[in-house]
């Protein structure tokens, strides 16, 4: 069976499908907000081992990734679809694989560190296997310019409501109750639950008009790499992931330590989350209209440079909470249209993948993406958790005037670095035009019409 998506989305389904990445950020930025702190404070492990388990935890990951997105290609398409059954029954293990991260059992130290490990590492398994089809899905929903950018708006702005509501609720709930791991655990599972509905609400509304059935014939994963080694495009969108997810994960392990220590402040969390989640929330908006304007490419190029320009500025004048605030909110504007897009663009390189080897494989395509996504993910929980450990940090303690640069370095200096070099790979490397893009779907659609006729 070969069908193309041709057919218009619909707002519910794009809305529908933005929902699906809220459910993932309830469960997903849990660790990314919380769980380095976590570790040091109510687990009671080191720093450094809080940063080793995110290190370690998260190449497994990128390799489960790969496992799962060759596992999915490999699959027939079902009366459910071919992603979203993983989305459906993947999203209850995944949830309680959340909250078991966040329990601290009287362990002995050893005991608490290897806790730590294989349970995270579980987690990042449980992840996979539903963020990997979701992210594939995409590329089957549609195949038309302006849909799939807006697919990447709404997968953006669910991203960023998610962080959101996540910065804004937790630590309430946990500064509420009378025992610190009891808060943790109780404003973890609501978290959690909530995300299930969200997965399900995305299962129940979307629907798979690109369709391919896989080839009988085995092709050799290893093969499939190969292949993806001719994909220029998906290999510069990797590699600026790699950067620009490390820089952005890095600054939100480390913003409630800058919060408390450098600012005074660890209230300012449900603030700081609304003024520069939210301002990237209204952002995520215009992603389609800049795309029109600009191009896929130069629109994520002048995100970076916005959100470079707002952390050089909050680095180099004195730290108080409104100048922080405001250009923290500049910045998050700009990284906002920098932070959607790749999702579009990854998307892209599917198609131009199947153009080029004539292979449509969207699990190994995606999950190569996903690959280098997690080893940033990796650099950004174990660089803190090291970079703390050398700055001089001790837990709830007062901190020495070079910890506390060290602190605000890992804070603005260290992201605007990353998203430097990630703009230069994209400049130099990234040649997938919009144009190009156009043409490669017309081509595309008009050799599966002729396979059509033929099967016919």
């Amino acid at each position: 069976m070969q069908t193309t998506g041709t057919k218009k989305l619909t707002l519910k389904e794009k809305v529908s499908y933005g929902l699906g990445d809220v459910g993932n950020g309830f469960m997903f930025d849990m660790g990314q907000i919380y769980l380095l702190k976590f570790y040091t404070d109510v687990l009671g492990i080191s720093a450094y081992w809080g940063g080793l388990v995110f290190l370690i935890s998260k190449i497994f990951d990128a390799f489960a990734d790969s496992s799962v997105g060759a596992f999915v290609d490999k699959r027939k398409v079902g009366k459910r679809g071919k992603f979203r059954p993983f989305i459906l029954f993947g999203s209850i293990p995944l949830a309680v694989m959340t909250v078991i991260s966040f329990t601290a059992p009287n362990f002995s130290g050893t005991g608490k560190i290897v806790f730590a490990f294989v349970t995270y590492m579980l987690f990042g398994l449980a992840y996979s296997i539903v963020n990997i089809p979701y992210g594939s899905l995409a590329a089957s929903m549609t195949q038309d310019s302006v849909d799939r950018a807006s697919l990447g708006s709404f997968r953006a702005i669910g991203s960023q409501f998610a962080l959101l509501i996540s910065g804004m609720t937790v630590i309430p709930i946990v500064t509420h109750m009378q025992n610190e791991k009891l808060g943790y655990t109780i404003g973890i599972a609501i978290m959690a639950a909530v995300g299930v509905i969200f997965h399900y609400i995305c299962y129940r509304n979307t629907t798979e008009n690109v369709i391919r059935e896989p080839k009988n014939e085995k092709i050799p994963v290893s093969r499939l790499f190969k292949l993806l080694l001719s994909n220029r495009p998906l290999i510069a969108l990797c590699f600026v992931c790699l950067f620009m997810v490390a820089g952005s994960n890095l600054r939100t392990a480390v913003q409630l330590f800058y919060l408390q220590y450098n600012l005074n402040n660890t209230g300012l969390m449900t603030l700081l989350s609304f003024s520069s989640i939210g301002i990237a929330v209204v952002g995520s908006f215009f992603i389609p209209a800049l795309v029109r304007r600009f191009g896929k490419k130069r629109t994520f190029m002048i995100g970076l440079l916005i959100g470079i320009a707002a952390d050089a500025a909050n680095f180099l004048l004195p730290a108080n909470v409104p100048t922080f605030l405001t250009l923290l909110a500049i910045g998050s504007l700009g990284l906002s249209f920098a932070l959607g897009l790749p999702w579009v663009m990854v998307a892209d390189t599917i198609d131009y993948h199947e153009w080029k080897t004539g292979e449509r494989t969207e699990g190994v395509v995606y999950s190569s993406y996903s690959f280098f996504r997690k080893l940033a993910q990796a650099l950004a929980g174990f660089i803190p958790g090291v970079a703390l450990g050398l700055i001089g940090y001790v837990p709830n303690a007062h901190q020495s005037a070079e910890t506390l640069l060290g602190i605000k370095g890992l804070m603005f200096v260290a992201p605007a670095i990353f998203n430097f070099i990630a703009f230069v790979i994209l400049l130099v490397v990234y040649n997938l035009t919009d144009e190009k893009y156009n043409q490669i779907v017309e081509e595309l659609k008009g050799k599966n019409s002729n396979k059509n006729l033929k099967s016919a």
